[in-house]
């Protein structure tokens, strides 16, 4: 395992539990913004990671001010925070609506953003912010492959972006698309399928320009794309699992540079037989997403998962491997974002590897 993981005080650490690399955070930091080679007004990252008021500080001092989220939770997190240009990609329906346009009065020193993609949620939104006394400024969510959100280019994209500049109280602001669908591992293979959304694009672009409708804003991508993006003359780039890394995108995406910064420590709780021990690493600790492995043992040889359960993740290892009760076990999750949001909060560890504060986790309560 590699050196800079081993915590010095980890039995002060009760387990499952979450712990955070102060270095690597910054690391990956850098790093994003030496992605965008230094200009930092391409960069909008995505809170959904972390959702850590201590994170956009740490962003924020690194010059990052513009940012992106999925919850009015994170919006609010990221106005209280001193972030004034926040994205909530996320379409308000429901109450939620109701909530967006309270965040906005209680928030007035910050310029939200909003994203719609059908014409009720349009008239909705009209209709809530004229009642209030606001205004909104709306992106279209353009679909260009996922097929999750969005919609596709052509005349239903135009009318829904004409009916935002038609609404009384709204404000067309430019394109959200996010390109979830490209898990191209090869970097010219990811480039191509960037390419393909990019000339999406460019045609809801033309429709619209035609119409004489201005596209002041296009907001684009993930982490995997991100350094596509980056390289892109007019498109803010949104990376959010950037700040945190993961076991997935480092082994899918190493041309991408970022470090793991947020893994799961564990602990042996049993050992039921010679060749196996069960940690208290269940998926009620680490996302019981994707399918199949999980997570990625860093201090264990040869280590293969076998069955999880709720408080339990059964571990098969080589017979000879020297194990004893209570062991400290560092697990490398296949997915941060969902893991982060199963802690409250997270032990904290600095540059001299050891843990003296916890951060909260203060926006993974969506409705508070």
């Amino acid at each position: 395992m590699d050196g800079k993981y081993r915590i010095q005080n980890v039995a002060q650490i009760p387990s499952p539990s979450l712990v955070v690399y102060l270095a690597q955070v910054q690391q990956n930091i850098e790093r994003a913004i030496a992605v965008v080679g230094g200009d930092v007004s391409k960069l909008r990252p995505h809170a959904k990671t972390h959702k850590t008021a201590e994170i956009i500080a740490m962003e924020r001092d690194a010059g990052i001010l513009k940012h992106k989220c999925a919850t009015l939770r994170e919006a609010e997190m990221l106005a209280q925070n001193g972030i004034e240009d926040i994205l909530i990609a996320y379409q308000m329906v429901g109450p939620n609506i109701n909530r967006f346009v309270a965040l906005q009065q209680r928030c007035p020193n910050a310029d939200f953003k909003v994203i719609v993609d059908h014409s009720e949620a349009v008239t909705a939104l009209s209709s809530a912010v004229v009642k209030h006394g606001v205004t909104a400024k709306v992106m279209l969510d353009l679909d260009v492959g996922m097929h999750r959100t969005g919609v596709p280019v052509g005349d239903a994209a135009v009318a829904i972006y004409a009916q935002i500049e038609q609404a009384d109280g709204l404000h067309p602001c430019g394109l959200h698309v996010y390109d979830g669908h490209i898990h191209d591992e090869d970097r010219i293979e990811r480039r191509a399928a960037c390419n393909r959304s990019l000339a999406q694009v460019e045609e809801m672009q033309n429709r619209l320009s035609a119409k004489g409708l201005a596209v002041p804003l296009i907001v684009m991508g993930g982490t995997p794309t991100f350094p596509i993006y980056a390289d892109t003359p007019d498109v803010e780039a949104s990376p959010g699992t950037f700040i945190f890394h993961d076991y997935g995108y480092t082994t899918r995406y190493p041309d991408l540079g970022f470090t793991p910064a947020a893994l799961l420590l564990s602990r042996v709780i049993s050992m039921p037989a010679p060749n196996r021990i069960t940690l208290d690493l269940g998926h009620k600790a680490i996302a019981a997403d994707p399918d199949g492995v999980r997570g990625i043992i860093l201090n264990i040889d040869k280590a293969e998962v076998a069955q999880q359960h709720e408080e339990h993740w059964a571990i098969n290892i080589p017979e000879s491997t020297s194990m004893h009760i209570g062991q400290e076990v560092y697990v490398c999750p296949t997915h941060v974002c969902p893991s982060v949001a199963l802690h409250p909060f997270y032990y904290v560890i600095d540059a001299d590897r050891y843990c003296r504060k916890t951060w909260e986790v203060t926006a993974r309560n969506r409705n508070v």
